[in-house]
């Protein structure tokens, strides 16, 4: 057009176009394309038809800026001339804020609009598609201007607006703009491991009812120690189930991207949500269950040595007080300790997991962080636990092996007894939580599969093998024993 002069220069990350108008036009526009290498004079332009030219290339486009004057100036334009430059910045380096923290090292572009006369100015308008951050998606924004006064990021004269194609934006002033985004993760879930786990807990639930009753209902054939701790042993566990099955799932991290109405600046690129719904409760109701069900597994082992030591006079007299105050109440200090010091009702994720209702092991840059209370708060005291466990094992094992060596009749059966024993009690100590350690520890790819697939079955059925090993296997034996005194009684009249 003859009536706009124009210059560009173009930088590998810097874009500097200016324009000078002798006639008055409603707007002006400027635009930069996306593309894969550094800028080039092809991927923008600044002009009254800037965005009629974007729609017609086909190209995607990063940056869309509109310029709009006041309708009332073209009255007075006269013979001005009206110079209106805009530069774009590849990045903000040049603008560093202590109010916005990069934690995910994402690029900002910035975007600079002048006029030789500011009276003609209505607003700038501007919309700005986000980078594309791997495992992340954008979640809220803010739209920002450089205040070099205080040396950051403002948002006095901006607003946002809802826009499906991008982040859309309106200032009454001109200066450096910018978009400020806050991304939240994204996450990938296993449907297999995830079917295996509801059927397998859902059996186990089962299977654990059925052998508390059964306990209970059969205690005078065992001693009141050895009831009370397998059911309690099947209650935490039953709890824990169900407390996975209905809760592990985070409800709230499954929620759509949620642009606040509020232009307010967020504190890092990373969302952070204030606590809410269930998750937190959950996820301490877990963390206690877990480590009530291998309190009460210890208790069990330490019964089974009192009971290997001293066949005759058993476990101490004090064993239940002591059981009840250290099955339920280390558990609760554990549990406690670790909400005191992780958690906050700003940033729950101090304590536990976005992705599910658990305890919180990763830093945000998805390394594994030994201040987090995954560690210290579950998988030290499990490894102590099992730790004790896998020792009475042993010692159990050799016991019974070594109790008759010159044993020669019937030597194919109790062998087998022996062998089941041990596996009984392997089972109801929960030493098939060993084989997650091993998957934590894992690099190779197809080992972690393999290994994920063995923990998820053997932990999530743990309730089915008890059920099979201490009741039906009780059941069965009581069955039998039973219609062998009939018969001998039925003998013995004939």
């Amino acid at each position: 057009m003859s009536n706009i002069n124009s210059s560009v220069l173009v930088q590998p990350n810097l874009v500097v176009q200016s324009i000078k108008l002798s006639q008055w036009t409603p707007q002006v526009q400027f635009y930069a394309a996306t593309g894969l290498s550094e800028y080039s004079p092809e991927r923008s332009r600044l002009g009254p038809d800037a965005a009629t030219m974007a729609s017609s290339s086909g190209r995607p486009v990063d940056l869309m800026l509109n310029i709009k004057m006041q309708n009332d100036s073209q009255k007075d334009w006269g013979n001005r001339n009206l110079s209106i430059g805009v530069v774009l910045y590849e990045n903000d380096q040049f603008f560093n804020s202590k109010l916005f923290n990069s934690e995910l090292n994402t690029k900002r572009r910035v975007v600079s609009a002048s006029l030789s006369d500011r009276s003609l100015l209505d607003n700038v308008e501007f919309t700005i598609r986000p980078e594309n951050t791997s495992g992340s998606t954008s979640y809220d924004f803010a739209c920002v201007f450089w205040d070099y006064t205080h040396r950051d990021w403002r948002t006095e004269g901006c607003v946002k607006i809802r826009d499906p194609n991008g982040m859309h934006c309106e200032c009454n002033h001109t200066t450096n703009f910018a978009v400020l985004v806050s991304f939240r993760a994204d996450y990938t879930y296993s449907e297999a491991l995830n079917w295996i786990s509801i059927v397998g807990c859902s059996l186990s639930i089962v299977g654990l009812v059925l052998t508390a009753v059964y306990q209970i209902k059969t205690r005078k054939q065992r001693g009141a120690n050895s009831t009370m701790l397998l059911v309690n042993i099947c209650l935490c566990m039953t709890t824990y189930y169900l407390l996975f099955i209905f809760g592990i799932n985070n409800p709230v991290q499954n929620s759509k991207a949620s642009v606040s109405e509020q232009n307010v600046i967020p504190s890092s690129d990373v969302q952070e949500n204030v606590d809410q719904g269930p998750c937190t409760a959950i996820t301490a109701l877990l963390q206690y269950f877990l480590l009530a069900t291998f309190a009460w597994n210890i208790l069990y082992a330490a019964h089974v040595f009192f009971l290997i030591r001293n066949a005759l006079n058993g476990p101490p007299r004090a064993f239940r007080t002591i059981a009840m105050t250290v099955g339920w109440g280390l558990p609760a200090v554990i549990v406690g300790v670790s909400l005191s010091t992780t958690y906050s009702f700003r940033n729950p994720l101090g304590y536990r997991q976005e992705q599910f209702c658990w305890l919180a092991s990763l830093d945000k840059a998805g390394r594994f962080d030994p201040k987090r209370p995954m560690l210290w708060g579950f998988l030290l005291p499990l490894a102590v636990m099992l730790c004790f466990n896998t020792s009475l094992l042993v010692y159990f094992s050799q016991t019974i092996c070594c109790a008759n060596p010159n044993l020669k009749s019937s030597r194919g059966t109790p062998m087998k007894k022996k062998i089941l024993s041990s596996f009984s009690l392997a089972v109801v100590l929960g030493l098939s939580w060993i084989v997650g350690y091993f998957v934590l520890i894992t690099h190779d790819k197809t080992l972690y599969i393999i290994l994920s697939v063995v923990f998820c079955l053997c932990n999530t059925t743990q309730g089915v093998q008890i059920f099979l090993l201490f009741t039906l296997q009780s059941y069965l034996k009581t069955r039998t024993r039973y219609k062998l005194d009939s018969k001998n009684e039925s003998k013995e009249e004939a």
